[in-house]
């Protein structure tokens, strides 16, 4: 199966969550992160998800599942440990639909994830070995630190005051290009950071008013 790669703007958008044990507690505090107005479905939640619905963070209907659980979702996640459960949500979703490890009762996957914010790199085999989506994660962790998230947080500001200071298109299109280019990868993996910073604000100096 092909899936088409997409990152979903799923903030203030309907999640359901069917399921209250550790898989779907993972998936819960995912759609949390993300923005998204979740509700669990579950005769019992863990301590962890106790606590977000006590925070009043989710919404929480404390039994099983039943028709008319999915009114109104924009995405879905069938989290449960009964085939025959998960089966019936696949069926009944209106929506986007996870069934957790069964890829074909599923109109979406959700991959393994790097996330240095606001870098997001998404990993996936479609379903084929999702440990292997994981042993590819863990080698991009090291290779992508911390280091690429405090830089692209710098890049945002920089390029925002580029915009404003470098009148000449062609100049200011050179510049932008130079922040990512594999010059200035190869010495972020190189641990440099603060001193790819201060060679992007010498350059942007020459360009127009320092930062």
């Amino acid at each position: 199966m092909n899936f088409y790669p997409v990152f979903l703007n799923i903030k203030n958008k309907k999640a359901v969550v069917v399921g209250g044990g550790k898989v779907a507690e993972r998936k819960v505090l995912s759609l949390l992160r993300a923005g998204a107005d979740v509700t669990v479905v579950s005769p019992s939640i863990t301590e962890r998800l106790r606590k977000v619905f006590s925070q009043k963070k989710i919404s929480y209907l404390q039994r099983p599942y039943k028709k008319g659980d999915l009114r109104g979702a924009f995405l879905v996640i069938a989290a449960t440990d009964s085939p025959k459960t998960n089966q019936r949500i696949s069926r009944d979703s209106p929506a986007l639909v996870n069934v957790v490890d069964v890829p074909e009762l599923c109109n979406f996957i959700a991959p393994s994830v790097v996330a240095r914010d606001p870098l997001l790199i998404a990993i996936s085999t479609s379903g084929a070995s999702p440990a292997f989506s994981s042993s590819v994660r863990k080698e991009l962790e090291k290779l992508y630190g911390p280091d690429f998230s405090d830089y692209l947080k710098f890049v945002k500001k920089v390029r925002e005051k580029a915009m404003k200071v470098v009148p000449q298109q062609g100049k200011r299109a050179d510049f932008l290009k130079s922040l990512s280019s594999e010059e200035t990868l190869k010495a972020l993996h190189k641990g440099g950071v603060e001193g790819v910073k201060e060679r992007v604000l010498a350059r942007l100096a020459k360009l127009g008013p320092a930062l």
